[in-house]
């Protein structure tokens, strides 16, 4: 463009015979139909202004349909770059605020045109950028668009927070089971999803299943998450961890009460926390953690009950990996004095304990019939409340039909019915969950110990794994055939292990223990 003065030129320094070459741009943030001006209104209304202006042209249009709060926005990209390439003189917006919303966006968008030589303007707010009146004043309303928007944020959060203490849906990811009903904003049940809630609280808290253990049950049977993929552990402890199950409503730090259907009884749901604590399944204490430690969440203090986890020390030239109790790392020694253990020595001396236990027929003909006469022992008693939970199955079917045909035949207000059969249909997914675990463990067989060759081969192909496997397969095998580490002090360890059931992988374990005759 042509400079006049060292400054920027407006569009009323250039030469008659020079046309300016307008380039419009229009934002809305969402859909048009709640938009005050939406792109074709403001389009029609930048049209008429620049035939209003003499020697206008327009020669190019931008628009975007998403935030002003971010400046990776398509049509502001492609507006910036044209400018830089000198494909227009001007750039034309209907408000300040629909070009950038802080001003901070603001000063970096005119920063880019001054430097490409380019005039900015809106179509209702007087200014000219070509001028330093005009620059402050450009900036004084990049002020008020960013109070505005933070005063929109600041509404729209508050009413999120109603909402919630109301026993409303706040918005986001919904929870697995449920969907929001737009009328009413509150959660309901989706059909689909719904009974498979309170039958993973079943395998977690009743049958103790781990989360690996729960995932991987869920997929045999084809179920899916409510993105349509297979179960992993994170998604199985999301759904264990959310009290939205039991009627209430998480949101900015707190919990509120909710009107909507609950899918799990609470003291069920208070039972899995319990054995989430226990097992050190949370963030901080989850075996599955992505860390180099391949005992992380198997090692218990003695001292406090809680799970050993990995840490690291830095040395002149060395890094000093070691596990550290989880109370002494958080609290520090006056919580918990517990030994700091070297993780290379720790590892080294369980892989050994291990392999020297594998090797020791008589100790796996033990623990397997140990665990056998547990199966056996417990049948009876399995036989019996499988029995009790069909019977409650039965009379819970028979109180829905009677309850759904109070209703056809309007017996009965609709707000009854529909509360009672919401309880009754919770209860019965509750019973049919617990039928389920109880028939696999009436019919489970006594299990056998392996064979000489076969135990020789699982015995080599652990060792392998852990010598020479990457460390992924090394966590796995670790994971799979070590039920838990006792730590008494840094001087005595005592690891137990599982007895391994044959079949890749080696995770599918009963939860007969094996101890061997020394700590390590």
């Amino acid at each position: 463009m042509t400079q006049v003065h060292g400054r920027l030129a407006s569009p009323a320094d250039r030469p008659k015979e020079e046309p300016v070459r307008v380039a419009t741009y229009t934002r809305i943030s969402t859909d048009e139909a709640h938009q005050p001006y939406s792109l074709s209104a403001q389009a029609e209304r930048l049209g008429s202004y620049i035939d209003s202006q003499p020697g206008w042209v327009l020669a190019r249009e931008f628009s975007d349909q998403m935030t002003g709060a971010t400046l990776e926005r398509p049509g502001l990209e492609r507006a910036l770059a044209e400018a830089r390439a000198h494909r227009y003189d001007l750039l034309l917006v209907y408000r300040v605020d629909r070009l950038a919303r802080s001003v901070r966006a603001l000063a970096h968008i005119l920063e880019e045109l001054d430097g490409a030589g380019v005039a900015f303007r809106s179509a209702t707010e007087p200014f000219d950028t070509s001028t330093p009146g005009g620059r402050m004043f450009v900036q004084m309303l990049g002020v008020f668009a960013e109070f505005e928007r933070a005063t929109i944020v600041e509404r729209v959060i508050a009413g999120m927070e109603r909402k919630a203490a109301m026993g409303g849906w706040p918005g986001g990811y919904r929870p697995f089971g449920y969907e929001a009903d737009p009328e009413t904003g509150l959660l309901v049940v989706k059909e689909d999803e719904a009974p498979l809630v309170p039958i993973i609280f079943d395998l977690y808290a009743t049958r103790r299943l781990g989360s690996r253990a729960v995932a991987q049950w869920l997929n045999r049977r084809g179920h899916r998450t409510k993105a349509g993929r297979p179960w992993s552990h994170t998604a199985v402890l999301t759904v264990l961890t959310n009290r939205v199950y039991v009627g209430e409503i998480f949101f900015r730090g707190r919990y509120h009460p909710a009107p909507h259907p609950r899918l799990v009884d609470a003291k069920v749901f208070e039972t899995a926390q319990a054995v989430l604590e226990s097992r050190g399944e949370d963030m901080a204490l989850r075996r599955t953690n992505g860390s180099d430690y391949l005992l992380t969440g198997l090692v218990v203090c003695e001292k406090c009950g809680k799970r050993f986890i990995g840490a690291a020390a830095k040395g002149n030239a060395y890094r000093y990996a070691y596990y550290v109790c989880f109370s002494r790392h958080r609290y520090g020694t006056q919580e918990c004095d517990q030994d700091r253990l070297r993780a290379e020595e720790l590892e080294e001396r369980v892989v050994e304990s291990l392999l020297e236990t594998l090797a020791r027929r008589d100790l796996l003909e033990d623990a397997v019939e140990r665990w056998g006469e547990i199966v056996e022992g417990n049948r009876p008693r399995r036989e019996r409340e499988l029995a009790a939970v069909e019977a409650r199955i039965r009379k819970a079917q028979g109180a829905l039909d009677r309850y759904f045909q109070a209703f056809e035949e309007g017996r009965l207000r609709e707000e009854v019915c529909t509360r009672r059969i919401e309880e009754l249909s919770t209860e019965l997914a509750l019973l049919e969950a617990r039928r389920s675990g109880l028939a696999e463990e009436v019919s489970e067989s006594r299990p056998a110990v392996p064979g000489p060759a076969e135990l020789v081969k699982l015995r080599e192909d652990i060792e392998r794994a852990l010598r020479d496997g990457p460390l992924p397969e090394r966590k796995a095998v670790m994971q799979a055939v070590v039920a838990e580490i006792r730590v008494r002090d840094r001087g005595h360890v005592q690891p137990v292990f599982r007895v391994p059931v044959f079949g890749p992988p080696y995770g599918s374990v009963p939860p007969g223990g094996i101890e061997p005759p020394h700590a390590v």
